[in-house]
């Protein structure tokens, strides 16, 4: 049985995400970041393209790796400036009805109760389709402008996010029962106080006493991506995420996936769904293809994407010789992509250079160029080659590479029978795994903290 290929938008509320320089593109329209019609255009394109939803990255803090300042990440506008997404998801809820809203978050900066209450909402008002994409957040910028202190270790903000974890599941699986909220207009009752239940946690890092202020949304917990990919961060992903977000330039990084690790922590790999990164040039021909991403890269700047991936990897790119090959250096930010580019793959010498002009366009994951035809060859191979489920797709020019995909690509893989023609009922999580499937399972470690009726 053919599997159905599935696929995210993947988006910032910034100036530029992915391909750093190309806003200043005279058909891209990333400059409107900030203009609520921006953001439901793009929705009511998705959902058009029957994308299973939009992936929104976040974070609050800023690069300052290259050349030791923040000034050409503030100077280029590298994923800066930066505003809230989870705020944009009503409206765009509001001209959709069935794309779900992966929303990154971070355990190091917001409070567990209230982000779990915000959470809660989302998913009430899109009747079920949050997903919550569960970061630890690299970098010093964003703590020390919220709490003027430096971020934590990389293994610590781990083990913060598993403290993190067990605490927002008592409060979406254990403090309401499910008939709890009664709504009885005869007796004038709304809610029986016998089925909300107080709860109490103490741990290192957070306290917790008093029941949850909202009652319990369409899925309970939303759905749960993770981007994990270092060793540590592989680990918890393991444990909390349904859907795992991997990254790398080739298919032999990609291949190296978590399965394994989910079935040695009790949880069926089925219950598992793997994105990639991926960004696809499309054209009626693939000469029109390779002549568009020529057109892109003539807008790419290179400093800006040494500015990138210099912040993503702790790396200060400006300190080596663009033919300079990488080696694996250990850093406290993302240690996947330091080992993207050179453990992962030790048949592979990436050089700095090399590495910059590979995230200029795309951001570095898996990229296609070609007509409908070979783009649609190329992610059937990722899928086949790497045992991925879907991908997450970035964008060249917003919205431009979005609508070529949607109008040349969508109608290729739905002729092959690899795309959904039409979208299932139910929430977010009953669309990727099947109908009757609203909540978590009782293998997932969010059921030790259910609440048992009566």
């Amino acid at each position: 049985m053919t599997r159905e290929i599935r696929i995210n938008a993947f988006n910032m509320l910034a100036p530029s995400h992915l391909s750093p320089g190309l806003w200043r593109h005279p058909r891209d329209r990333s400059v409107d970041y900030n203009k609520l019609s921006h953001w439901t255009d793009l929705a009511r394109t998705i959902e058009r393209g029957k994308f299973d939803g939009i992936f929104l990255a976040d974070g609050l803090g800023h690069y300052d790796i290259y050349k030791g300042t923040s000034e050409p990440a503030l100077r280029l506008g590298v994923q800066f400036p930066r505003l809230d997404p989870l705020l944009l998801v009503s409206a765009m809820a509001h001209v959709t009805e069935h794309i779900g809203f992966g929303i990154t978050s971070s355990v190091s900066y917001e409070p567990p109760y209230i982000f779990a209450r915000r959470m809660t909402t989302l998913d009430h008002i899109t009747n079920g389709r949050a997903g919550w994409n569960i970061v630890t957040s690299f970098g010093d910028s964003g703590t020390k402008a919220l709490r003027g202190e430096a971020a934590r270790p990389h293994d610590d903000r781990y083990a913060l996010a598993d403290e993190y974890l067990e605490l927002v599941y008592k409060y979406w699986e254990g403090s309401w029962e499910d008939d709890a909220a009664v709504r009885d207009k005869a007796t004038g009752v709304f809610a029986d106080p016998s089925k909300i239940h107080e709860i109490r946690h103490e741990s290192e890092h957070f306290r917790s006493e008093g029941i949850f202020i909202s009652e319990p949304s369409p899925q309970r917990t939303p759905l749960l991506y993770q981007a994990g990919a270092s060793t540590r961060g592989r680990e918890f992903a393991a444990r909390h995420a349904e859907c795992v977000f991997v990254s790398g330039p080739s298919k032999k990084v990609v291949r190296d996936l978590v399965r394994e690790r989910a079935e040695r922590n009790g949880r069926d790999p089925a219950d598992v769904l793997f994105f990639t990164s991926f960004a696809a040039i499309p054209g009626v021909t693939q000469q029109e293809a390779q002549e568009k991403y020529e057109e892109y890269l003539s807008y790419a700047d290179p400093e800006a994407a040494a500015t990138l991936v210099s912040g993503w990897t702790g790396i200060d790119f400006s300190k080596y010789r663009p033919d300079e090959p990488i080696t694996h250096i250990e850093t406290q930010h993302m240690q996947s992509a330091v080992e993207r580019y050179t453990t992962a793959d030790p048949g592979r010498v990436w050089t700095f250079g090399e590495v910059a002009r590979r995230v200029a366009v795309g951001g570095g994951g898996g990229l296609a160029i070609g007509s409908a035809s070979q783009v649609a060859d190329e992610m059937q191979s990722w899928i086949e080659e790497t045992g991925i489920d879907g991908f997450n797709l970035g964008y060249a020019l917003a919205h431009e590479s979005y609508t070529d995909f949607v109008d040349l690509v969508v109608p290729e893989l739905q002729r092959r029978g690899v795309y959904k023609k039409a979208y299932s009922e139910g929430t977010l999580r009953e669309k990727l795994f099947g109908a009757g499937r609203a909540r978590l399972p009782a293998v997932h470690p969010a059921a030790r903290a259910r609440v048992k009726a009566g």
